[in-house]
């Protein structure tokens, strides 16, 4: 027997990211416009990573508290208070490695080998591929796209649901699309949730990228006591902060020990050192977060605008998030044009046939970069669908 056939069908058959294999295929070209993956260009700021680096000077490296340092959870707290006007006592939040690790953790929580889980889609590949690891079921629901724009089918989303439905994933604003619900969607699909007993996990990650002014609508705008929301999120994105693989999920206090035990048996917690630059990114970090929203509304602009002038490009500017999603006139594969895009124009984007049903015919562009390089971008794009 090879040593593959000797290994679980469910590990097997873990999908390739389509994203990393654009990645990896082109990482490192001379001149490469990196608008791939979901990140910015700036490190992280001194004053985070200056708050991690003098815990670890100051030997804060031993085994921690499993949800979460105490002065972290509370931090989490200010913020929900600042930021979304809700009050959530620290015992609300629990940190973990990542918000790829929080949803995978919730799904562990919520769902059984084979239940059932509604998410919409386009959507970031990793949510279905943790679920199908996890043994349940994916059920996509297709949002509908005309004049550019995204839109929530919601009795599409109705008719998905089954007797073996336990979770409705949202997120919103939506990755790769820019998708963002209104008020009254959360409404209508809480109230879904309610009629059939559903848990909702929300991923509001980008929540502060939201280019109408202020914040995306929140299902904690929505909620009433007893509804079941279950929300994962991530330093990464508004702090410069991927590659710390630092994430939080707000839950009921109720299911504290849960979440501690599937922590304990995957990471056993996150360092305390780097726990402390996460509350120097949630009490001193709002100013450099809003630098980092005016800087993608620029450049969302910028680019949007130069594609939209092609008149060979099909797209609207996204209500929020940190990505076009371009259909381009005349491709009708997106993997193969992504490859073909690096090798002529240096330019690096990732296919719609990474984000799953729906998502097929377009092309990913996150556009929290140097206006330079977003200008440049946009140019060398342009010059190659003038030229198909």
């Amino acid at each position: 027997m090879s040593v593959l056939a000797s290994l679980s069908p469910r590990a097997l058959g873990a999908p390739e990211s389509g994203i990393v294999e654009l990645v990896n295929y082109a990482r490192g070209r001379e001149g490469l416009i990196p608008l791939w993956v979901g990140e910015g260009d700036l490190p992280t700021p001194d004053f985070i990573a200056r708050a991690a680096s003098e815990a670890l000077l100051a030997g804060e490296t031993f085994y921690t508290w499993q949800r979460g340092i105490p002065e972290l959870r509370a931090a989490l707290s200010r913020y929900y208070a600042r930021h979304f006007g809700a009050v959530l006592p620290a015992e609300h939040f629990y940190v973990v490695g990542s918000g790829m690790q929080a949803i995978k953790l919730g799904l562990e929580a919520l769902t059984s080998p084979g239940d059932d889980v509604v998410y919409l889609t386009p959507a970031w590949p990793n949510f279905a591929a943790a679920a199908e690891l996890s043994g349940a079921r994916t059920i996509p629901v297709t949002l509908d796209f005309s004049g550019g724009r995204w839109r929530l089918d919601l009795d599409r989303v109705a008719a998905a649901i089954t007797p073996k439905t336990r979770v409705l994933f949202v997120n919103t604003p939506s990755n790769p699309t820019g998708w963002t619900a209104t008020r009254e969607d959360l409404s209508a699909l809480i109230s879904i949730a309610r009629r059939h007993g559903l848990w909702i996990m929300a991923d509001e990650i980008y929540a502060r990228y939201h280019y109408a002014g202020g914040r995306a609508a929140s299902f904690l705008d929505v909620m009433e006591e007893g509804d079941r929301v279950l929300f994962v999120n991530s330093f990464s994105k508004n702090w410069s902060m991927t590659g710390w693989r630092v994430g939080w999920i707000v839950a009921p206090p109720e299911m504290g020990q849960v979440i501690e035990n599937l922590v304990q048996y995957s990471t056993s917690g996150v360092p305390q050192f780097l726990q402390r630059g996460a509350v120097a990114a949630l009490d001193e970090g709002d100013a450099f977060v809003q630098a980092n929203i005016d800087k993608a509304a620029r450049n969302r602009d910028l680019l949007c605008d130069a594609l939209i002038a092609t008149n060979r490009v099909e797209t609207l500017k996204p209500d929020g998030a940190l990505y076009a999603f371009l259909k381009i006139d005349g491709v009708t594969d997106s993997r193969l044009a992504a490859l073909d895009i690096v090798d002529r124009t240096g330019v690096g984007l990732a296919p719609g046939t990474a984000f799953g049903p729906g998502g097929e015919l377009f092309m990913r562009a996150c556009f929290l970069r140097d206006p330079k390089d977003v200008a440049e971008a946009a140019d060398r794009l342009a010059r190659y669908i003038a030229a198909r």
